[in-house]
């Protein structure tokens, strides 16, 4: 155990003092957050939708059949309850419900106006009101025929309703796609240096004859990242809070949690970087190109998953960084606990244990 806490004494000053290695694991994650948080905006063009008809008559029909004609809208018609939307909102299942009224038709026709209740997930507030938006003008496209055809003109008034973010801010969206990617990035950029730089200094040699086994040597050079990553993750979260006015709605302690399996997997990722690469430079644009890519287009936070072609769909579900994307908007903005996100939790689970295995095994053949 005394071997273990040498070895982490001294990843602890290889970190303190490179300053541009600080520059990168404290100053990296602040501007991204601020920069992400208050400058971009995104757009997204189609989603998953409840269409729940409790009138069942010509007019709920019609529209109906032309919200399933649009190429923007991957229907479900069903009959669902209050608490079964809001359910459903809450897995993830869909982004936008249409609920029509009893007497939809009735009042159409006989008070010349009826209303539609639309309910929008606007934890993503462009996905929200761009859906809102395709809604409207399906709405007033049918307005239009009837008035055609009609003496009196008809008015149809959407009645919408944004859950988790009514405000429609920026940052709720941004908020956790920027902390996935400034975890994965800086953890997986950090440790992928870690054994290539014994080789590049020499010391590889006191690793080869040193009792400490090859578990213990990943295990300490990991620890002090885990411990940096964890106060990177508060300033983020602080940030958040009392900069970006997002507070966190679950449970803080899991939050935590989640946070802590992220950077664990990330760490044990840059570890298989640093094993397979021959020099630092190589690890750093490995590590680079590997993680900010898939982050930024796979991840779901800037560009839709269920936009993309089947084959890139497949591949979204190796990126890390995609299933914390779904974990983060459950806990900090839906308020959710760990009963709806337990599937995504076994999944990055699984990648650390992959990740570990791979290390110590490539570690084992380098140190050979």
């Amino acid at each position: 155990m005394k071997q273990l806490f040498s070895f982490i004494k001294k990843e602890f000053y290889h970190v303190f003092r490179d300053w541009k290695t600080l520059i990168m694991l404290f100053g990296l994650p602040v501007i991204q957050i601020v920069v992400f948080g208050f400058a971009l905006t995104n757009e997204i063009k189609n989603a998953n939708i409840v269409v729940v008809d409790n009138a069942k008559d010509q007019a709920s029909e019609q529209i109906i059949n032309k919200i399933e004609g649009s190429k923007f809208f991957s229907v479900q018609k069903t009959l669902m309850s209050p608490s079964q939307i809001d359910a459903a909102f809450k897995e993830g299942k869909i982004k936008l419900a249409v609920v029509f009224p009893a007497n939809f038709n009735e009042d159409l026709l006989h008070l010349n106006k009826a209303s539609i209740q639309v309910i929008a997930d606007a934890s993503d507030p462009n996905t929200a009101m761009t859906l809102n938006n395709y809604i409207s003008s399906i709405v007033t496209d049918y307005q239009t025929q009837l008035s055609q055809t009609a003496s009196v003109p008809y008015t149809i008034q959407p009645e919408v309703r944004m859950l988790y973010n009514p405000d429609l801010k920026g940052a709720p969206n941004f908020v956790p796609g920027v902390m996935a990617m400034v975890l994965l990035l800086v953890c997986v950029m950090m440790t992928s240096v870690s054994i290539v730089r014994e080789k590049e200094l020499g010391t590889m040699e006191i690793l080869l004859v040193s009792p400490v086994k090859p578990l213990m040597v990943i295990v300490a050079k990991a620890i002090p990242y885990l411990f940096l990553s964890l106060i990177n993750l508060s300033a983020i979260l602080l940030l958040s809070v009392y900069a970006l006015d997002l507070p966190i709605k679950g449970s803080v302690l899991l939050l935590f949690g989640e946070s802590t399996l992220l950077i664990i997997t990330a760490l044990s990722l840059g570890l298989l970087v640093s094993t397979i690469t021959s020099s630092q430079q190589a690890a750093m644009f490995t590590s680079m190109l590997g993680m900010m890519l898939p982050t930024m287009l796979l991840s779901g936070y800037m560009f839709p998953i269920e936009n993309m072609p089947v084959v890139l769909q497949v591949i979204s579900n190796i990126v890390p960084a995609r299933w914390y994307y779904v974990i983060v908007k459950a806990v900090m903005l839906k308020g959710l606990g760990f009963s709806f996100i337990w599937k995504e939790t076994l999944i990055l689970a699984g990648m650390t244990v992959f990740f570990i295995i791979l290390s110590l095994r490539n570690f084992k053949i380098r140190l050979e």
